[in-house]
């Protein structure tokens, strides 16, 4: 209710400065004790080898840097995904660079891999109090070359992997020029092969097996993901994050901004993003698990998206509109059962 009566305050404010008031108010509340966990009751359920209190986690691209954690913690997440990090830090695209689209429930965004480093995350998550799932979500640098990619995902996992509960490799954000060309099939395999012999070597360096997860987008037709499918299968990776944002312009047509370059998240993606989970778990019958993610902005589309064969599910842009009571609400419907 309270972000409810902010919301249009914020709404006036830039998208990045709004973010940056938004948290530095949560961080003060919390240290002030004015921001207490909030316990959801769930029967935890065991995706990838971990023990999920609730299905209902937090998409990358919220906490790019892993500064917020302690914060996040008390909003009652199953899980936390923070990054997406690259080896180097870098600013990004230039500003304004998201844009809010209300009459749509959505945004556009072309931020561009903006980070502070991994080395800087590493150092975050150790500062930090957070104690449950940790998802870190890698990329490359802007200025690596695409057929150099398979070394900066190297590094990324290489220094994470001690960090993180799992990790996740995206290829598929549109603002990093060319990263989605390594969903093709040859680049695919390449990066797959690499990462999943880097995997096990550090899982018997540190005597832990991390899983790893991929996450594509939601602009793939159906021939790419059954291609897609097949390697992941092949080459055994733990899961797969369906979907990231899109570079469709369907159902905003018309509206402000909706001709801006950048992906485009929250309501318009929600049908596409589900169509995608169940052509998926129609191809891997449950052999790898999927996380759905891609406009959840009601519990009723998150069970749209259990239904259509999520695990787990992810939010990020449904939080930008409804505010920190969409987990709850989320969490409370899934952990009841009502997936029917």
């Amino acid at each position: 209710m309270f972000y409810t009566l902010l919301r249009p305050l914020l709404f006036k404010l830039d998208p990045e400065f709004a973010h940056c008031i938004t948290f530095s108010a949560m961080e003060n509340a919390r240290k002030l004790g004015l921001l207490k966990s909030a316990p959801i009751i769930c029967q935890s359920r065991k995706v990838m080898g971990l023990d999920f209190p609730n299905p209902v986690g937090l998409a990358a691209g919220l906490d790019k840097n892993g500064e917020y954690l302690d914060t996040l913690a008390t909003l009652g997440f199953g899980f936390i995904e923070i990054g997406t990090v690259t080896p180097r830090a870098q600013s990004g695209n230039p500003i304004p660079r998201i844009f809010r689209l209300p009459q749509a429930n959505a945004v556009i965004n072309r931020l561009g891999f903006n980070n502070h480093g991994v080395d800087n995350l590493i150092e975050n998550i150790k500062h930090s109090d957070y104690q449950g799932i940790l998802g870190i979500n890698i990329g490359k640098n802007f200025d690596t070359p695409l057929e150099n990619a398979v070394d900066d995902y190297l590094i990324g996992l290489q220094k994470v992997y001690r960090y993180a509960s799992y990790v996740t490799v995206n290829i598929s954000s549109p603002n990093t020029q060319n990263l989605r060309q390594l969903q093709a099939t040859d680049a695919l395999d390449h990066l797959l092969g690499q990462l999943k012999l880097e995997q096990m070597k550090l899982a018997q360096t540190h005597g832990n097996y991390v899983p790893m997860v991929i996450k594509i987008a939601p602009d793939l037709e159906l021939t790419q993901i059954e291609s897609v499918a097949a390697l992941l299968m092949r080459h055994q990776v733990d899961g797969v994050i369906a979907t990231n944002t899109t570079i469709s312009r369907a159902g905003i047509e018309g509206l402000p901004v909706s001709q801006e370059n950048g992906g485009l998240s929250g309501a318009p993606l929600t049908q596409r993003a589900t169509a995608v989970i169940h052509q998926l778990h129609q191809i891997l019958q449950g052999a790898i698990p999927i996380i759905g993610v891609g406009g959840i902005m009601s519990a009723q589309n998150a069970q749209e998206k259990i239904r259509a064969g999520a695990s787990l599910i992810q939010l990020y842009t449904g939080l930008i509109y409804r505010g920190p009571d969409l987990v709850k609400e989320v969490a409370q419907v899934l952990c009841s059962g009502q997936t029917e």
